[in-house]
């Protein structure tokens, strides 16, 4: 009867909580963390030395883990890499690793009511707009929780079977090093969609159906995502803040599909990759 009691008493909070969200105009922010496990052995040379491997570990490590930014209400959400201070120069390798983030991360622009997913991404000086809809996981609910710092947060668990526009969706783009790798020969390779396990932490004392990067569809704000080699963490959220946030849908660059940007893409990082092989010859 106790037990019954607190379970009844814990609804009624989450009810009255989720009531009081709705009640306004509601708006939060939320900070995420992401961490990509990468192999190494997909970049760079077979004849690279110990230290050029460890150079370009980090210079991988600096690409791929990364705070960012989800700012977010009821129906829309913006995803974007938090703003830093410029680091200083670091030659070639952070040339490169900046040219990438541009190319890569940009803006990501989500609408749950009429399902379009906008991206606006630089690529070596020229804005790119990247029109698509939001991709329809089938998540199963496992009944699981666990405590993200305040929050009680539900596992749900899903198939993917679409790529994270990453390094790997520029198939083998260069990498700063001189590759043997050929792009044309691994295009059949990396057009095959790969299905993996997708885990997510959402809670439902945030009732929006949001979450990082192109990740939505559960009935509560997703805290933390696991893939086969990444995660991303939530570690900071704020509710409701002082000053209103501007969720406005991204509106520069030439509008471009997906795979259309990823071939546009690769071929520049090829042309980018001859050109850096020519000035070392």
């Amino acid at each position: 009867m106790v037990n019954y009691a607190l379970k009844l008493s814990r609804f009624f909070i989450v009810f009255l909580f989720t009531g009081f969200l709705f009640a306004q105009d509601f708006q939060g922010t939320a900070y995420y963390m992401s961490k990509t496990d990468v192999d190494m052995s997909q970049f760079g040379r077979p004849d690279m030395t110990e230290d050029q491997k460890k150079r370009m570990a980090e210079r991988l490590k600096t690409m791929f883990e990364k705070t960012y930014v989800l700012s977010f209400n009821r129906l829309e959400s913006i995803y974007k890499v938090k703003e830093e201070l410029e680091a200083p120069n670091q030659g070639r390798g952070g040339r490169f690793s900046a040219i990438m983030s541009g190319a890569i991360d940009g803006v990501k622009y989500k609408n749950v009511k009429t399902k379009d997913l906008l991206s606006e991404h630089e690529l070596f000086g020229k804005l790119f707009l990247i029109m698509d809809t939001l991709p329809q996981l089938q998540w199963k609910i496992t009944g699981e929780t666990k405590q993200i710092g305040t929050y009680t947060c539900f596992k749900a668990t899903a198939i993917k079977d679409w790529a994270d526009f990453d390094v790997s969706s520029l198939r083998r783009a260069p990498n700063g090093e001189d590759s043997n790798s050929d792009i044309e020969s691994n295009k059949e390779e990396n057009d095959e969609p790969m299905a993996e396990q997708v885990v997510a932490w959402y809670t439902m004392q945030i009732p929006v159906n949001q979450g990082p990067g192109d990740y939505w569809g559960l009935p509560g704000l997703i805290l933390e995502i696991n893939t086969a080699n990444t995660t991303i963490l939530c570690s900071k959220i704020v509710l409701n803040p002082k000053e209103k946030l501007a969720i406005k849908q991204p509106n520069r660059g030439k509008e471009v599909s997906k795979e259309e940007y990823v071939d546009i893409a690769t071929k520049k990082y090829q042309e980018m990759r001859e050109n850096f092989r020519r000035g070392r010859r």
